[in-house]
């Protein structure tokens, strides 16, 4: 009874505190409702068959809800009893229903209710004492409650005014925002502008020197940075403003902000005519100890003209602009602004100045590279011949608007060359199908993305790391497209997430770029300079004074705007991780699709598995097998690249700087890396500009060549490629003709052995399954985009490596892959034979055979008379005829060789035969004649063609040989391996290992090398392949030692050097030649951690500058590393006097490319600059950069450096060659 009457009793108490009549709960009300609900709930009202069973129970039931209907009024201050009516008790005779007290039973009822009245009293008097607590605990829960509805709003609220550390300037502050001042620009800008000098001297003391740390810093404040940057880009300045403020109001994170961070919020007020929020801005300048600068003056200045402001104020922050060392001038000269900005800056420096006038553009700096090495190419004294384009200024101008539509449209779509199913209806159905998925994909991940922008615009109010400026960079539906896009070509097997989210990120930088040069003037002046700029390329155009391409450039307007930071690593891939997630969330479809029955439930398409890589788990997005079945049925015959991946329609832009150049829009790097490593830009950007001048050139040359498709060998690849390929002949098959394993099932009762040599053949069977996928996917790229540029000319503009050393930027279809896809390119511009070219393209033919390798020029060119009936049978007849051209080592452009010796021949005047065919020129192990070169080793030089001589010299040959001297010896004292070896040591077994020792092959490297060339005898005994290629790789390496021994040496003092460095702490720098800033990206592993969604991704960096750096990597990458830095040298050096006489250039590396009735002078040019080249006390140039570098100032005293400086000094002694002889060496490259 107690326990009962308490519930009850509780429960009347809280409805007696609530508001009588009320219509509803407020908020409030239901956390309360959910307190004592649970108690009123568990006390329910009984019914009416439980009164009758229970007299007792039933009579106090009455009594009490009486009791509660009295203690809801509003007015009743006591108990009357005569007003309950209680029925009487049962009697002896049995269970009666109750009955109502008739008239003459008054006394009863009095006496039951008197003793029930009593109790109740008692009651009311508890419940009186108790009401005060009860009301103080609902005050306290209301009040909770209202602090919780606050935080919550402020939460939600942007922060505009800041905390301030300075005592002084809040006050300040405080008195400016509670009055209201005539002018705030007099009294608080103009005093702010004044002061914040005087506080940087006291701030800057007190920088932290650590490098770690400082690195670190640099990183996060990149990220804040990049953030604030698209806040402002997508007009979420109060976003930005609000993470400012919270960033300064911590001391801790106050120390993160950077004086950009301060102006770019600055602009963003300055453009919208908020002088409030700019003024605050300035106050958080001036409490972090910062130092306005030309761009902080410049965004004030503009916010005063769109505000119109009175000329006093103006002068006074023109003065003190003065007072700071600073020009008005500069503000037109030194600033890369828009328009709008530009004119609004000139509106209020009028103000003050009417007559101000800005000035005008300053002419390009006629300093130039004074480096020996490029005095002749920028002396004007010398006649120059500067090639131009094949292609009138009208066609050239038209070609600009095509590249130019097609960069904007940010994606090219092509047609596949994949041969067309025949349209079934079940094909229809599949693409009708697909179809309508994409259409509600679309619109799905339309309202998923609008969703996670939700939920990040409230992470960033809130402080904690967002990506969602980023995500408002492009539309929904422009995102969706790009996610629906990468589902499209998503491989069979997956993409790891990291990969995909890496591609993803970058995708949509790269996207935000352009949009953001298309939204500004960028474009409109790019179009007015490029025109300019085809005056000096076009065909039908004259020029008094010649210029090369990157001089004239800048001679044509100002500086390029500035260019787009690239946005850090980690938030690259959280935004492509975040947008990745969206697309495995989203994207369903029916369940009948997958399992052919009459279900409609969804199922995903893409799923998140794990797999092991190399013994490490990585997370795998997987496509649904339906999916590729249904994408398989469909056979669509399209595919989209990036508009980056596609070779350009117009001559790429010249390089005048890091990060400008080559596509029009598209952001493109000069020097290529791993992505996040941003050492080399840095060191790029701080070196002086006149040091870039040759790389820049020897880049824009490259990339000026023009090219065209050779048809007729495009058209027979085609022909096999859809006829289930030719691996032979280097035309990859489709994963349909894979191997398959022996048997489809396990037989019954196997042992555990044949299970597992079963799987090991099913392992097999899909590794070469999917390698032959991956071959046939490269090659449908290359053709496709091949025969969607047939009949086009088209440009591959280039970049270079961390080395120097050059490449095309379009990935998928350029001269520097297989023999196939060399073979389907040829110069746009066509040059006459003239008297010897022909006999260069005969040679060129023989070179590509491999058959007269040791033969001089003139054996090659009598073996191709010789061979003239089977050339022209393979030139008719490519696969109906003898087909003479399939044995040659480089088929493919032996067969194009062939044709257009067919075309020179039936000609009527050979001669005058126009040519667009490539010939190649290659140095013969050009490594080691870099090294023979910096030694002047005369044995080493013989044998890499460095000297005159009538035969050609082979290296490979010669270090056979030398092993095979060693090999008897050794057989003669009974090592058994090397009387197995008998017969077995040839030029292709050591070729390779040869080619790559003096690049950094290890001997383990070297091993596996040997190894594979040996399983390929097929009756050399497999039992001895480990031991042999141990053997052998050993004779290998001490072969090349006592054949080149000044090589070994300088590789040895190089490796030292770089292993004595990297203990320092430090990662190897050097410059090159032509004043290229090298630094080695080899650090040790840092992990960054990405938390969160389907997966945490930790992904590592070795270009990580806040890392100590790697010291085996260090050690074994400078001696090959600065070889090619080396040989890039030569390279460039050759292109741009080839270009100075007017000649086409290309290069593959170490494999020069020209018109045939040019190759003499190419050749002639190769040598000179080769001996130009190591004229320079390269090594002494070396060490002494070196020491300065690291054995200079404070780090001389340590012990390490000491060492380091006794072998920096210690540059190996070279020997007696003469370099002149390379001059006249005919096989040098040939």
């Amino acid at each position: 009874m107690s326990a009962l009457r308490w519930g009850r009793g509780a429960a009347g108490l809280g409805w007696a505190l609530w508001p009588a009549g009320r219509p509803g709960l407020l908020a409030e009300e239901g956390v309360l409702v959910g307190i004592w609900g649970c108690r009123r709930n568990s006390s329910a009202r009984p019914c009416e068959q439980d009164r009758r069973r229970d007299w007792g129970h039933a009579e106090l039931l009455e009594v009490l809800e009486a009791r509660v209907r009295q203690l809801q009024a509003d007015h009743v201050s006591e108990v009357t009893a005569k007003r309950v009516d209680v029925a009487q008790l049962p009697g002896a005779g049995g269970s009666q229903p109750p009955k109502k007290i008739q008239a003459g039973d008054e006394g009863t009822a009095l006496e039951l209710s008197g003793r029930w009245a009593q109790k109740l009293d008692k009651e009311k008097i508890k419940m009186q004492e108790r009401k005060p607590q009860v009301e103080m605990k609902l005050q306290q829960l209301e009040m909770k409650l209202r602090q919780r509805a606050e935080r919550q709003a402020r939460k939600q609220q942007l922060r505009v005014e800041p905390q301030l550390l300075s005592e002084q300037l809040a006050d300040r502050l405080q008195r400016w925002e509670h009055s209201t001042p005539r002018s705030p620009w007099k009294e608080q800008l103009a005093r702010l502008l004044q002061e914040a000098p005087r506080r940087l001297s006291c701030k800057e003391e007190h920088g932290p020197s650590d490098r770690v740390s400082r690195m670190r810093r640099e990183g996060q404040q990149q990220r804040l940075l990049a953030f604030l940057e698209c806040c402002v880009l997508v007009d979420q300045l109060p976003l930005a403003h609000h993470v400012l403020v919270m960033r300064h109001s911590r001391s801790r994170q106050r120390r993160m902000l950077t004086l950009p961070m301060f102006n770019t919020v600055l602009l963003g007020w300055a453009r919208k005519g908020s002088y409030k929020e700019l003024v605050y801005v300035f106050f958080m300048m001036k409490d972090a100890g910062l130092a306005p600068d030309l761009l902080s003056y410049a965004a004030a200045l503009q916010c005063m003209g769109r505000l119109n402001q009175d000329a006093s104020t103006i002068q006074r922050c023109l003065k003190q602009m003065a007072q700071d060392g600073l020009q008005v001038q500069e503000l037109f000269t030194s600033l890369s602004l828009c328009r709008g900005d530009k004119a609004a800056l000139l509106k209020a420096v009028r103000r003050a100045e009417p007559t101000f006038r800005p000035p005008p553009p300053s002419p390009p700096s006629p300093q130039v590279n004074t480096s020996p090495l490029l005095r002749d190419v920028y002396d004007k004294s010398h006649p120059e011949s500067y090639p131009r384009q094949h292609l009138p200024l009208k066609t050239l101008k038209s070609l600009f608007q095509e590249q130019l539509s097609m960069e904007m449209a940010t994606t090219v779509t092509v047609d596949s060359v994949e041969k067309a199913p025949p349209l079934t209806r079940e094909v229809m159905q599949a693409r009708k199908t697909l179809k309508k998925l994409r259409t509600s994909w679309e619109t799905e991940l339309c309202l998923a993305l609008r969703q996670t922008k939700a939920s990040e615009a409230h992470a960033a109010r809130e402080g904690r790391p967002s990506i969602f400026p980023y995500l408002c960079l492009l539309s929904e539906e422009e995102l969706a497209q790009l996610l629906l896009q990468t589902l499209q070509v998503l491989p069979l097997q997956g993409e790891s997430l990291l990969s995909l989210a890496q591609q993803l990120g970058l995708r949509i930088f790269s996207r935000h770029v352009v949009q953001k040069k298309q939204l500004s003037d960028e474009v409109q002046a790019l179009q007015r300079r490029y025109f300019k700029y085809l005056r000096l390329l076009a065909s039908d155009t004259r020029m008094v004074v010649s210029h090369l391409p990157r001089q004239y450039w800048e001679a044509l307007g100002a500086p390029e705007a500035p260019h787009e930071q690239p946005w850090p690593l980690a938030v690259v891939v959280q935004l492509g991780k975040q947008l990745a997630e969206v697309l495995v969330q989203t994207v369903k479809m029916p369940g009948h699709l997958a399992q052919h029955q009459g279900t409609h439930n969804l199922i995903p398409v893409l799923y998140h598995v794990y797999s092991f890589r190399s013994f490490r788990q990585i997370g795998i997005l997987k496509p649904h097998p339906a999916f590729i079945q249904l994408l398989e049925t469909a056979a669509e015959r399209t595919m989209t690249f990036e508009a980056a991946e596609v070779p350009m329609l117009c001559p790429p832009l010249p390089w005048t700087s890091p990060h400008s150049g080559a596509f029009l829009l598209s952001p493109t790097k000069l020097m290529r890396s791993v992505e996040g490593t941003m050492q080399h830009q840095r060191l790029l950007e701080s070196c002086p500009p006149t040091n870039l001048h040759g790389a820049l050139d020897a880049l824009t040359q490259l990339g000026n060549c023009a090219w065209r498709v050779n048809g007729r060998v495009l058209d027979l690849v085609l022909t096999l490629f859809n006829e289930k390929g030719c691996p032979r002949l280097g035309v990859p098959a489709p994963a349909s003709e894979a191997p398959r394993p022996p048997e489809n099932r396990l037989p019954a009762g196997a042992s555990p052995e044949r299970k597992a040599e079963l799987r090991r053949q099913l392992a097999r069977c899909l590794k070469v399954a999917r390698e032959m996928h991956s071959l046939r996917t490269d090659a449908l790229y290359r053709l496709s985009l091949a025969q969607h540029l047939r009949h086009r000319v088209f440009w591959l503009p280039h970049n270079m490596d961390f080395r120097g050393r050059t490449y095309p930027c379009p990935p998928h279809f350029n001269h520097l892959g297989s023999d196939l896809a060399r073979a389907l390119l040829e110069f746009a511009h066509g040059r006459p034979l003239g008297p010897h070219g022909l006999d260069w393209l005969k040679i060129h033919l023989v070179n590509l055979t491999g058959l007269k390798k040791h033969e001089s020029l003139q054996a090659r060119l009598a073996f191709a008379d010789e061979m003239m009936e089977k050339i022209l049978d393979s030139a008719d007849q490519p696969m109906m005829g003898q087909k003479w051209w399939m044995e040659a080592d480089e088929p493919w452009q032996a067969l194009a060789c062939c044709m257009e010796i067919a075309q020179a021949v039936r000609a009527p005047d050979p001669t005058a035969y126009v040519s667009h065919f490539p010939v190649h020129q290659d140095g013969s192990c050009n490594g080691l004649q870099h090294y023979a070169a910096l030694g002047r080793d005369s044995v080493g030089a013989a044998s890499v063609n460095l000297t005159p001589s009538d035969l050609p010299q082979d290296v490979y040959s010669s270090v056979a040989a030398q092993v095979e001297v060693f090999r008897r010896q050794d057989a003669e004292q009974g090592v058994q391996v090397a009387q197995v070896l008998e017969g077995f040591i040839s030029r292709k077994v050591v070729k390779q290992t040869v080619m790559t020792v003096v690049y950094g092959v290890t001997r383990y490297g070297g091993r596996l090398q040997i190894e594979k060339r040996l399983r390929e005898i097929s009756n050399f005994p497999q039992e001895f392949v480990w031991q042999a290629s141990h053997y052998l790789v050993r004779q290998v390496f001490n072969s090349l030692q006592e054949m080149f021994s000044g090589t070994r040496a300088i590789q040895h003092w190089l490796a030292e050097s770089a292993r004595l460095i990297a203990h320092t702490g430090l990662a190897v720098e050097w410059v090159t030649p032509l004043g290229i800033p090298i630094i080695q990206p080899y650090h040790r592993d840092s992990k960054v951690l990405i938390n969160g969604g389907i997966q945490s991704l930790t992904f590592s960096s070795t270009g990580d500058t806040s890392q100590k750096p790697n010291i085996l990597k260090q050690k074994n990458g400078f001696p090959p590393n600065f070889i090619h830095s080396l040989d890039s040298s030569h390279m460039m050096l050759t292109a741009l006097h080839c270009y100075r006489k007017g000649l086409t250039f290309v290069s593959v590396h170490d494999c020069f490319w020209t018109h045939a009735a040019d190759v003499t002078i190419m050749n002639q040019v190769c040598r000179e600059q080769f001996v130009c080249l190591h004229s320079q006390p390269i090594l002494h140039d070396l060490s002494r950069f070196l020491v300065e570098r690291f054995c200079s100032g404070p780090r001389s005293t340590n012990v390490r450096v000491a060492r380091l400086l006794d072998m920096l000094l210690s540059v190996p002694k070279t020997g007696t060659f003469n370099l002149e002889q390379v001059k006249h060496s005919t096989y040098f490259f040939s």
